[in-house]
C-alpha cells in the first residue's frame, strides 16, 4: 500500500509554492512599478508639497506652508472656467462630428474602410504645431474670415482671437481620438440585432437609441475621456488661434511657470486641474452608466 505525504507536508509544499509565485509576481511588477513611482506618483506629490509652499525671493520655491494659492485660484477662476468650457463644448462636437462618421465607416464602408482609416490618420503624420498655424490662414483675413467679412460689409468681422477659433483647432486636432474608439465598438455590432429590432416595428430612432447606443457606449466613454483630457490642459491652440485673448488654464500655468517663476501658485493650478478632471471624468462615467442602466430597465 502506498502511502502519501502527510497533510502537514502537503500543505507545507502549498506554501511553499504560493510564495514562490508572489515572489516571482513581485519581481515582474517591479520595473512597472519603480517607474510608475518614480515618473509618476512623485512628481505629482512634489506638485502637492509645491502647491502649499511660498514663492522665494528670486522665483522658484521658497518654503513655507500657505493655503494662499488655492484662495487666489478661487478669486480668480476664469481660466480654470475658460478651459472647462472650452473642453466640453470641444468633446460635444466632437462627438457629434465622430459618431455618424465612425457609423459610416463601420456600417457603409464596405471595402474602403481602410482607405477611410488612413485619411484620419494623415494628418496625424505632420506636425502638430504645423498644422495648428495652418489654420491661421484658414480663418484669417484671406480664408474665411475674409470671405465672410467681405461678403456681409463688416470690415471688423474676425475668427482668429476668439474662443469659436480656438474651440474649431480643439475639434480638428482631437476628432480622431473620438472616431477610432466608437468605430472599433460600431464595427462589432451584430446586425441582426437591428434587422430584428426593425422587423419588431422599431422605427430608425428607437433602434439607435435601444441598440447602436447601449453597443457604443464602452467607446463613446474611451474617446471622450481621451479627448476631454488633453483638451483641458491645451495650450498650444489658444495661444495661436486665441492670438492671447483666449486665457486658459495652460496659458495661466505656462504665465506662473515659466515667466513669473511662481512655482507655488503654478503647482496649485496643476492640482486645481487634476481634481476639475478627475471629478468631470467621474460624472460623466457616472451619469452615462445611470442612462445606460435606465435603457435596460425601459426595455424590460
Amino acid at each position: 500500500m502506498t502511502i502519501g505525504p502527510s497533510p502537514a507536508v502537503t500543505k507545507s509544499i502549498r506554501t511553499s509554492g504560493e510564495l514562490r509565485n508572489r515572489l516571482l509576481t513581485a519581481v515582474l511588477l517591479l520595473p512597472a512599478s519603480a517607474w510608475y513611482l518614480i515618473l509618476l506618483v512623485a512628481p505629482l506629490a512634489i506638485v502637492i508639497a509645491f502647491s502649499f509652499g511660498e514663492r522665494g525671493q528670486t522665483g522658484g520655491y521658497g518654503g513655507g506652508f500657505t493655503t494662499e494659492n488655492y484662495a487666489t485660484i478661487l478669486r480668480s477662476p476664469d481660466p480654470l472656467i475658460t478651459s472647462l468650457v472650452l473642453a466640453v463644448g470641444g468633446t460635444l462636437l466632437c462627438l457629434l462630428v465622430a459618431l455618424p462618421l465612425a457609423y459610416f465607416i463601420a456600417t457603409r464602408g464596405g471595402r474602403h474602410k481602410g482607405l477611410y482609416i488612413i485619411l484620419l490618420v494623415i494628418p496625424f503624420w505632420t506636425s502638430f504645431l504645423i498644422r495648428t498655424y495652418a489654420w491661421l490662414l484658414v480663418l484669417g483675413p484671406e480664408g474665411i474670415a475674409g470671405f465672410i467679412a467681405s461678403a456681409t460689409g463688416n470690415d471688423k468681422f474676425r475668427i482668429l482671437g476668439t474662443e469659436s477659433a480656438v474651440l474649431l483647432g480643439l475639434v480638428y486636432g482631437y476628432l480622431p481620438l473620438m472616431v477610432f474608439p466608437l468605430y472599433v465598438t460600431l464595427e462589432r455590432i451584430d446586425r441582426t440585432l437591428v434587422e430584428a429590432s426593425k422587423d419588431l416595428g422599431a422605427g430608425r430612432w428607437a433602434t439607435f437609441r435601444q441598440i447602436t447606443l447601449p453597443i457604443a457606449l464602452p467607446g463613446l466613454i474611451t474617446g471622450s475621456i481621451l479627448v476631454f483630457i488633453p483638451m483641458m490642459g491645451e495650450y498650444v491652440i489658444p495661444a495661436i488661434l486665441g492670438y492671447g485673448r483666449v486665457f486658459t488654464i495652460g496659458n495661466s500655468l505656462v504665465l506662473r511657470f515659466m515667466e513669473a517663476r511662481n512655482w507655488p501658485s503654478g503647482s496649485a493650478q496643476a492640482v486645481a486641474l487634476m481634481i476639475v478632471m478627475f471629478l468631470s471624468v467621474t460624472f460623466y462615467v457616472w451619469f452615462t452608466n445611470k442612462g445606460n442602466r435606465t435603457r435596460d430597465v425601459s426595455v424590460l
